[in-house]
């Protein structure tokens, strides 16, 4: 008995203290975009991940600039845009100020995970893999983003 009254006042102290970092986080994501899909919401506020290879912006190879499915912020450019072989569009840097990033301790791993700096959604993670100079990799989940062609 005293076992049992242990765990649970620990889990519900863990609580306690949980709850006001989990209160302000969900406030700081807001659905703009009231034509959102399911898939999409789910990804954008429930930090879910859409299936590998199941993005049609995977072989977007025109001129533009990738925005927000919920917010249109500026997120990143084509330019930065490469073919990483994973199965969701990745980029090598995002526009300067597009993200806030903490970290994400799920599936047993350490991960960088990115949110829209202006509305506060889940767009993916960032990795250490990635070409260029900063060797950053942005794993993006295609249906977060909408695609703008310059002309």
């Amino acid at each position: 008995m005293r076992r049992k009254f242990i765990k649970f006042f620990s889990l519900s102290l863990f609580s306690f203290i949980l709850m006001p970092y989990k209160f302000i986080y969900a406030v700081s994501k807001k659905i703009i975009n009231q034509n959102l899909t399911d898939e999409q919401k789910n990804i954008l506020f429930n930090d879910g991940t859409e299936r590998p290879f199941s993005s049609s912006l995977l072989h977007e190879k025109r001129d533009g600039f990738y925005h927000c499915a919920n917010c249109d912020a500026k997120l990143f450019s084509s330019n930065s845009k490469y073919d990483s072989g994973t199965g969701w569009p990745s980029f090598s840097e995002s526009l300067p100020g597009a993200f806030k990033t903490k970290v994400d301790y799920s599936f047993g791993m350490k991960r960088i995970e990115y949110h829209c700096s202006n509305c506060g959604a889940h767009h993916g993670h960032v990795f250490e893999d990635g070409p260029g100079e900063n060797g950053k990799r942005f794993c993006n989940n295609g249906l977060c983003l909408i695609f703008k062609p310059l002309n």
